[in-house]
């Protein structure tokens, strides 16, 4: 039962998926911190609201409707679509046709560190 869950932790997929998630976070906040403190702001200044989410409220028979509010959630989807559309996607995809044509890069020399933990690796996997 251990050996399987060893082996599950040490897939090289479930490591990529944890350090994706985190980046991913960081990522929206620093998309929503570019929102919330420029475009927002901007957007508010030309209808002369506070913020986004104040632009085109009205009520009818005590609702209240929030055009603002669906505003603010379209900008912040197209800014974090385009950002990884830009910055993942599309160098992905590029990769991806250097392959396809043969244009890999080369891969670099190992460093002394690295062959080390090479030379672990496969020495784990022989015991295994």
């Amino acid at each position: 039962m251990l050996k399987g869950f060893k082996e599950f932790i040490m897939r090289g997929n479930v490591v990529d998926l944890a350090v994706a998630v985190v980046i991913g976070a960081a990522f929206g906040q620093i998309v929503t911190a570019l929102v919330e403190g420029l475009i927002n702001p901007l957007i508010a200044a030309i209808f002369g609201e506070p913020d986004v989410t104040g632009v085109g409220n009205f009520e009818i028979n005590n609702a209240d409707f929030s055009i603002g509010l669906v505003l603010q959630a379209l900008i912040n989807f197209l800014f974090i679509a385009a950002a990884i559309y830009f910055f993942i996607v599309l160098p992905i995809n590029k990769l991806n046709e250097r392959r396809a044509r043969g244009q890999e890069p080369e891969p670099e020399e190992l460093t002394t560190d690295q062959q080390l933990l090479t030379e672990i690796r496969d020495s784990l996997r022989t015991r295994s």
